[in-house]
């Protein structure tokens, strides 16, 4: 029922949740409790019965933490990534990874990235 949703809308909503994440993770964390998560499902218009949020949940905190990150979100939503996307994000990290260290300081991002 809820891919169903975000169909209808496609990657207006996903992009819009993702802001709206964002915006209320008060503490920075990339975390959402369950009744943050339910207020934001609220917001976007994609309020479903109590039984089909509980399911989702369940989806949703793999990890049974009681919380949920956007990352879960996305991936519960859309599953894992095609063999030709995973090799598009290797090829743009191994451009960024100046110094081959596996990690990218935002310092090299910048050097490759603007954002106007």
């Amino acid at each position: 029922m809820f891919r169903e949703a975000l169909s209808k809308r496609g990657v207006q909503v996903i992009t819009g949740l993702g802001k709206y994440f964002r915006q209320i993770d008060k503490n920075r964390n990339g975390f959402l409790s369950q009744a943050t998560f339910k207020e934001a499902l609220k917001v976007f218009r994609l309020e479903m019965p109590e039984a089909d949020f509980e399911s989702l949940w369940l989806i949703l905190d793999d990890s049974k933490s009681d919380k949920v990150n956007y990352g879960e979100f996305t991936h519960a939503t859309f599953g894992e990534m095609n063999e030709y996307r995973k090799a598009s994000v290797r090829k743009a990290y191994m451009k960024l990874d100046f110094n081959k260290t596996g990690s990218v300081p935002m310092v090299d991002v910048r050097k490759c990235y603007c954002a106007k």
